[in-house]
């Protein structure tokens, strides 16, 4: 039996959805912003009732404020915005720092003035005693701040009036002129309790305290938790394994699997693709993602061949074993792989940029130095090639 066709009201929200999914924050002058407001009622509905998430929509933003399942997954990184490479720790702290000074800025602000404010935060001891210090006399330091600036205009909360970041790293007295987007900047902290009101010091204490959620005190209640996190995890994690799970969460996804998907797909498109081992939500359009595999070039093309070794592999193999397939393969693909991947320190790289992605999309666990295919990896193995042989003529 054919499923109904899907209606131009489902269509908008499933878009709608979709675009939250994404991207959390949205700001007004888009589209997928509109869809959102239009129909702010019934997807703030099935978020609420279906993760737990609160949807917030006022004129100027759409906040779905998450809760991640797993608060020990490294895997999906802040970027740069334009080199998406990974943010540092030192990056993080000015991006805190920065949205620390903005708090209590005017309505414009220069780039000058952000890295005096953040200069004015080093002084606090705590940075101090765990070595963390800014200058802005360097262009390697005044990269990092520019780094945080464009991801704050990339999420909306600083608007661009004169000037450009390119010319302040170049030269710190180029200046570049901002507004400040207030509520967009409130709307940054999904925390279930206040900062300010966290007494623990401990970075992972602070954490779970931030999100800590009320304790189910009935069987309903703890029915409702359950579903909660599992579909938390199928709408952020590229895989769920049944192995990893609790065994409460395990015993119920097994049983209401049918019921937590379809409600799924029902909203946002993604297909259920059920194994042995695990679950997970595909997405047929394959834009609703925060890393693909395969990619074009030269590291997806080295990811995707890293891959398809460790899948027909027997057992694990360890990360120096997969460095020296990398060489092996830069000369083999040399006429096709970019003119610095055959360079000697080149492999090590390009291996653990693999690694690294193959670990994001749950294809692979790390330890230790040591790989191990997880069984979702078991699609990339090449069957070996069937030969035919060609029938004589008579």
């Amino acid at each position: 039996m054919s499923a109904a066709p899907v209606t131009e009201a489902q269509e908008e929200r499933r878009r709608a959805a979709r675009a939250l999914l994404a991207s959390p924050l949205l700001t007004s002058g888009s589209e997928e912003f509109r869809l959102v407001r239009k129909h702010g009622g019934e997807l703030a509905s099935w978020f609420t009732q279906e993760t737990g998430w609160r949807l917030v929509v006022d004129a100027e933003t759409a906040r779905l404020y998450k809760t991640p399942a797993r608060l020990d997954d490294a895997t999906r990184p802040a970027r740069a915005a334009r080199s998406k490479v990974p943010f540092t720790r030192r990056r993080y702290v000015l991006l805190c720092l920065a949205l620390a000074t903005l708090e209590r800025a005017d309505a414009q602000i220069t780039l000058g003035r952000l890295a005096e404010g953040v200069l004015t935060g080093t002084a606090d001891p705590v940075l101090a005693d765990a070595g963390i210090e800014f200058r802005m006399e360097r262009r390697e330091e005044r990269s990092d701040l520019v780094a945080a600036v464009r991801l704050l205009l990339e999420w909306g909360v600083l608007h661009r009036v004169a000037g450009d970041e390119d010319a302040y790293l170049s030269e710190a007295s180029n200046d570049v002129l901002y507004d400040v987007r207030r509520r967009v900047l409130a709307a940054l902290p999904a925390a279930a309790c206040g900062p300010s009101t966290v007494e623990a010091a401990d970075p992972d204490e602070r954490l779970m305290v931030l999100t800590a959620e009320v304790a189910p005190e009935t069987e309903e209640l703890r029915l409702r938790a359950l579903r909660h996190r599992l579909t938390r995890r199928l709408l952020d994690d590229p895989v769920v394994y049944y192995a990893e799970l609790p065994e409460d969460e395990r015993a119920y996804l097994v049983s209401q699997r049918y019921a937590i998907t379809r409600r799924i797909t029902e909203l946002t498109g993604l297909v259920p693709e059920a194994r042995a081992e695990g679950l997970a939500m595909v997405d047929p359009d394959d834009d609703l993602t925060d890393l693909r595999m395969p990619e074009q070039g030269t590291d997806g093309h080295v990811t995707l061949l890293i891959a398809t070794h460790l899948a027909t592999a027997e057992g694990p193999r360890t990360e120096e074993q997969l460095n020296s397939l990398t060489r092996e393969l830069a000369i083999q693909y040399r006429s096709y792989w970019r003119k610095s991947a055959a360079e000697p320190a080149a492999a090590a790289e390009l291996a653990a940029q693999a690694l690294d992605r193959l670990a994001a999309l749950g294809l692979v666990s790390r330890d230790a130095g040591t790989v191990t295919a997880k069984p979702a990896l078991v699609r990339y193995a090449l069957a070996a090639p069937t030969i035919r042989k060609a029938r004589s003529r008579a």
